[in-house]
């Protein structure tokens, strides 16, 4: 019984925190930077906060090994920034997204700010069975929509690499590169990178 009683009230507690906080379709940026830390990916989409699942071991071994790869590359050719997720990217006023992996190049480095970037050169998003609707059909168009010259879309389970290059405010399919074939960068001058290093 006790036990029971308890559980009513960290439920109360939680509703009651909840109410410090705007009702889905009514969040702004300012709400959404104003967030205290947080131990998940979370994303602005028009007005509404979406809370992405937690990614899991291979998520992360392919984000680490492409993420290394890239940034390796584009420090010793001087050609930009790399980060990975979480670090929110502005796409446009309340669209904010986090990407697994983004580069921007020099010439657009003052898109970059202490606490988000601005539209990057490219963003690279690793599918989950999760977030694959997400990734391929409401972040496909957002990216587009935004201006991002290069997108890839990496798949851990098929271990496939898309990347799709903006063509009049269109993604158009560069290559889809599987184990055994070599994915070419058309955004990062000269970069190319085997499948397998990755998976």
């Amino acid at each position: 019984m006790l036990q029971a009683e308890e559980t009513i009230q960290t439920e109360y507690r939680a509703l009651e925190i909840a109410k410090l906080f705007p009702l889905q379709g009514e969040w702004t940026e300012e709400d959404y930077f104003n967030l205290p830390d947080k131990n998940y990916l979370v994303e602005l989409s028009d007005r509404r906060i979406i809370i992405q699942d937690m990614p899991g071991d291979d998520h992360q071994r392919v984000l680490l090994n492409l993420a290394i790869i890239i940034h390796q590359y584009v420090k010793q050719n001087n050609l930009g920034e790399i980060r990975t997720s979480p670090l929110p990217v502005r796409l446009w006023k309340n669209k904010i997204r986090e990407p697994d992996i983004i580069f921007m190049s020099n010439e657009h480095k003052d898109r970059i700010q202490k606490d988000s970037w601005g539209v990057p050169d490219l963003a690279i998003e690793l599918i989950s069975v999760s977030n694959e609707h997400v990734d391929r059909i409401e972040k496909f168009d957002e990216y587009a929509q935004a201006g991002i010259p290069e997108y890839w879309i990496v798949e851990p389970i098929d271990q496939t690499i898309e990347v799709f290059t903006l063509e009049q405010g269109n993604y158009v399919l560069l290559g889809k590169s599987s184990i055994g074939d070599i994915v070419y960068s058309k955004i990062i001058d000269g970069f190319e990178v085997n499948v397998v290093s990755v998976m």
